[in-house]
């Protein structure tokens, strides 16, 4: 039950004290592991937690990403937009590098430390960070090179495997070709250096 519960507080970013927990179904061992079912639980927020202004949240934003990226040295502008679900935030300003990272490792590191922290408390809001719209140029630069791979696998009848990729990347690649009825994709391979194989259908 308490894996459970603690995976519906990392899934929804936030602590015990903030949520409702009812325990749907106890978990069983089964028979010599045979048989065995998880515990299936039912987390809510409090109501009383949801009430928190929505603009508590963007000031919350922006002081934790001034306070980092002061600590590196940088100066940044980040232009906040809200939207019903989610709070978006495309950073400006020099030696951006720095936040992005080796293929946006350093942006997807600081956009999860971000939506943790102003999750904790009040309802949740997925938080979308991006740097001078690189997620865009990183997105259409990865579909051109899933179409490209796909034609040489048909072409050559051979299977290609891509270097490894974020989950974010490789959904990107999955979902560029899901329409594509002579090939098809999996993942292989365990985190940090889980690959795409695209494969002739």
């Amino acid at each position: 039950v308490e894996e459970a519960v603690n995976e519906a507080l990392v899934e929804l970013g936030t602590d015990r004290e903030n949520v409702d927990v009812e325990i749907l179904e106890e978990p069983t061992k089964g028979l010599l592991g045979i048989g065995a079912k998880p515990a299936l639980v039912r987390v809510s927020v409090k109501e009383s937690v949801k009430e928190e202004n929505p603009e508590e949240k963007i000031e919350k934003v922006k002081e934790i990403l001034n306070s980092i990226t002061t600590c590196m040295g940088l100066n940044i502008n980040s232009n906040i937009k809200e939207e019903e679900d989610s709070i978006k935030v495309n950073i400006d300003g020099e030696n951006l590098g720095l936040i992005i990272g080796h293929k946006g490792e350093n942006l997807d590191a600081l956009q999860l430390l971000t939506s943790v922290i102003v999750n904790k408390t009040g309802e949740y809001k997925r938080i979308e960070l991006d740097v001078q719209n690189y997620r865009e140029k990183r997105k259409e630069t990865l579909i051109h090179l899933a179409e490209k791979k796909a034609r040489d696998v048909i072409k050559y009848g051979k299977n290609i495997t891509l270097e490894p990729m974020t989950p974010y990347e490789r959904r990107i690649i999955h979902t560029a070709l899901q329409d594509d009825e002579k090939v098809t994709t999996i993942s292989v391979g365990t985190e940090p250096f889980r690959k795409v194989v695209i494969k002739k259908a």
